[in-house]
């Protein structure tokens, strides 16, 4: 006698599919036979059941309807991102066969890796090696291999990572109060990832290996397309920043979560914050003095959401006084055109976030002649009313004045097209983590941002935290149309990441991630961050410096924001 029959409904965009299958069948199955072209080219990524999300390997035993997840989500492109990862980690035991694979941080649409031998030394790989590293992958896709998952007790996991030398991972796994752990298997290789992933190797065919500096670049395919781009090209300056914030973990002996719990632990949190703060402001005080140096008069700053600009801007004032120059600060957006002449989106929106969106003509003329000592009015945009005010306030430059320019589109040539190059500076500001997980799971610097924005949105705009979740797609897609492609013109990049930061971050946000209810779309990303909290012992943040950076998120700051 046969299994029982069970009904499941696929919806699949548009097209909806009832199938007559067996119980215990996996989603993968029905999925790949239905729309295998999908399947194959790995847009196909996950499903959800009402709103919770489930794998594809999933063998299902009752009745049931299900949506399918596509890499054009957000939730679907990580999942292929993280089984390419896993892919690559499978295809270096073949090319790599002693080495260990350090997988640090995003470097513009891909991931920088090192390979280090069994002493901890970088070794560089050649182009002959990558170029095998890649077809590897690729023979391993074309098996359409299993990405099967695996339940071991964190003990177990424990001491597997350390028979295998990597010691971030089972330093991490010392932390972690669940008693079991799941581990992901492919092809006699297992592995911890943090988060679900593809069935199979089938569609993980997008990518490429680009060799750079001491390591390579695992390039990533394309969101919406999954297409390879251009070509792949470093963003240089970014690389530099991420390098440098990499080195002061390594100075400070922490690279991993695992190993900075235990820093807490040992009660040396104090020593930790006053030599991470002093580092940032050593950073801070290098950049006003090349300011001050190239007798720059227009200091203009931009950065992705979250990134601590006002604070940044306060503490390069404070320097720049020190150096016996004048800062006036000037906000971008008191440069909008009026909400009349305000371009829209293709859904009949305001559109903000473009550039069309300033007035440039007259941004341009205000600088220009204040670079040239004239008196200037200056504006100050009502968002109510949506026009440009003029209350008397006036503005002109004394020989050590300086303007501190901050927008979304100061880096943009477009929005200082009038103005001399030579007079000014520009500074890209981002929150650049140097801490992983561990040695193959990266911490999201857009993670470490949202964080930092729930907090400050329910403490001083009053959205809660599924209001924030809600809108952040949106301003993902407005920082990498308007802010990420202009980062290389920048004449400095400033790292405003605080290792200690997610520990002081904990306590506060978690009870707002909690309030997210479990029938709303964002349930499962709050789901996701909170339990990416619970790799950090949480610390009080009352030795938190009352002009760190950080108190622009938790509050109690020196400065007004």
């Amino acid at each position: 006698m046969g299994n029982k029959l069970i009904t499941v409904k696929i919806r699949y965009g548009a097209e909806e599919e009832v199938f007559e299958t067996e119980a215990g069948t996996p989603l993968a199955t029905l999925v790949r036979d239905r729309w295998p072209a999908d399947f194959r080219y790995g847009r196909i990524a996950a499903a959800k059941r009402g709103l919770r999300l489930v794998e594809l390997g999933l063998k299902v035993y009752k009745p049931g309807e299900y949506t399918i997840v596509t890499t054009e989500d957000p939730i679907g492109y990580d999942m292929y991102k993280r089984s390419l990862v896993l892919l690559m980690l499978r295809a270096t035991r073949d090319v790599f066969p002693s080495m260990k694979i350090q997988l640090l941080y995003s470097l513009g649409q891909g991931y920088y890796c090192t390979i280090r031998n069994r002493k901890n030394e970088i070794q560089v790989p050649t182009e002959a090696e990558l170029t095998q590293l890649k077809a590897a992958m690729l023979h391993l896709t074309g098996q359409a291999l299993p990405i099967e998952k695996k339940v071991v007790t964190t003990q177990e996991a424990v001491e597997m990572f350390e028979d295998w030398g990597l010691e971030q991972k089972a330093e991490l796994f010392r932390y972690r109060r669940a008693s079991r752990v799941n581990l992901y298997f492919l092809d006699g290789y297992e592995d911890y990832c943090y988060g679900y992933m593809l069935p199979n190797t089938e569609g993980l065919i997008h990518f490429d290996i680009s060799k750079y500096d001491d390591g390579f670049v695992l390039v990533l395919p394309l969101r919406n397309s999954l297409e390879m781009g251009d070509g792949y090209k470093a963003p240089d300056k970014l690389y530099h920043a991420l390098r440098k914030a990499e080195d002061w973990g390594s100075q400070l002996g922490i690279s991993g979560v695992g190993q900075l719990n235990s820093e807490i632990c040992k009660g040396h949190l104090n020593e930790l914050i006053q030599v991470q703060e002093a580092l940032m402001e050593k950073q801070i005080a290098d950049v006003a003095e090349e300011i001050h140096r190239l007798g720059r008069k227009l200091i203009l700053i931009a950065g992705p959401s979250s990134s601590g600009k006002t604070t940044f801007s306060n503490r390069l004032s404070i320097q720049l006084r020190a150096h016996g120059l004048t800062p006036h600060p000037i906000a971008m957006d008191n440069f909008f055109k009026e909400r009349v002449d305000t371009p829209r989106d293709e859904k009949g929106n305001y559109d903000f976030e473009s550039i069309n969106a300033m007035d440039l003509e007259l941004f341009n003329s205000c600088m220009e002649r204040l670079l040239r000592g004239e008196e200037v009015d200056m504006p100050k945009f009502d968002f109510t009313s949506g026009e440009k005010k003029y209350d008397g306030r006036t503005l002109k430059l004394a020989p050590d004045d300086v303007l501190v320019v901050e927008g979304i589109h100061a880096l943009n040539p477009a929005s200082t097209y009038a103005l001399p190059s030579d007079s000014s500076y520009k500074i890209y500001i981002s929150a650049l983590t140097p801490l992983n997980l561990d040695e193959h799971n990266r911490i999201s610097t857009s993670d470490n941002r949202l964080l930092r924005r729930i907090l400050r949105d329910a403490r001083t705009r009053g959205n809660n935290a599924a209001r924030t979740i809600k809108m952040w797609d949106s301003v993902r897609r407005g920082e990498e149309n308007n802010i990420f492609p202009y980062q290389n013109e920048a004449d400095a990049m400033f790292n405003s990441a605080l290792i200690y930061e997610l520990p002081a971050l904990k306590i506060q946000v978690e009870p707002l991630l909690f309030t997210v209810p479990q029938d709303s779309d964002e349930f499962y990303e709050a789901k996701r961050l909170l339990k990416f909290m619970e790799y950090f012992l949480g610390i009080d943040s009352s030795t938190v410096p009352a002009n760190s950076l950080l108190r622009e998120f938790i509050g109690g700051g020196c400065f007004e924001i």
